[in-house]
């Protein structure tokens, strides 16, 4: 049966909501903080540095200055660059057909990502996802001039406005805080993700929470 959407356009996280990067993300610190001379993080305490900008987390959880971390992004996004933005990066699974799904229903979706919009480009079009985003959005390069959630969700809205899509009724897909406070800023609701690395405490203020593509998808699209 054909579907519709109780939402008028979509915006999505990336790492940890639509990707899972975290074996680039974790090699890569290791490399950036030994060369700093500094312990890099464990498996488990990646969370601290998934979801904010790297220039705000190098500076939150190591106590880099903001010299310091500039430094250590430049480094970072180096290595990034030499493997290439698709290694070691894999589809959580589920959704891409969600994606495919809300596009066949006509509703517009965009990212909304800290990540550095060459790098989300470049993922959304090795994932095949490109053809279903209005937009594609993400962080500046240097990731102080465009980085802060809210600002990117606000740079997501107007791009999809300016393409002509209706943003009366948008909703948010993110697994960590930062995106719960960046769509509260625009009065966006958020769906909170489940699978992403967060803890639990994390979906506080997010219209709902969910483990699995299947209840996201529900709350996405129904039968009309």
């Amino acid at each position: 049966m054909p579907e519709r959407s109780p939402w008028s356009c979509v915006l999505w996280d990336v790492d940890g909501t639509i990707i899972d990067a975290s074996e680039g993300i974790l090699r890569r610190l290791t490399v950036t903080l030994e060369h700093f001379g500094m312990r890099p993080p464990t498996r488990g305490e990646l969370a601290h540095w998934i979801g904010p900008p790297m220039f705000e987390s190098f500076q939150t959880n190591v106590g880099m200055t903001p010299e310091q971390a500039t430094e250590a992004v430049t480094f970072y996004r180096g290595l990034n660059k030499a493997e290439g933005y698709t290694s070691s990066v894999q589809l959580f699974p589920g959704i891409a057909e969600i994606m495919a799904d809300l596009s066949a229903a006509g509703v517009p979706q965009a990212t909304a990502s800290s990540k550095p919009e060459v790098q989300v480009t470049a993922l959304m079009d090795f994932f095949d996802l490109s053809p279903y985003l209005t937009a594609t959005v993400g962080a500046t390069l240097d990731e102080r001039t465009l980085s802060a959630k809210s600002d990117i969700v606000a740079e997501a809205l107007r791009r999809l406005a300016v393409a002509g899509a209706d943003t009366s009724r948008p909703v948010l897909i993110g697994d960590r805080h930062h995106d719960v406070e960046g769509g509260l800023a625009h009065d966006v609701p958020v769906i909170f993700v489940q699978w992403g690395f967060s803890w639990p405490h994390e979906a506080e203020g997010a219209q709902a929470s969910v483990a699995t593509a299947d209840e996201l998808r529900a709350l996405l699209l129904v039968e009309e």
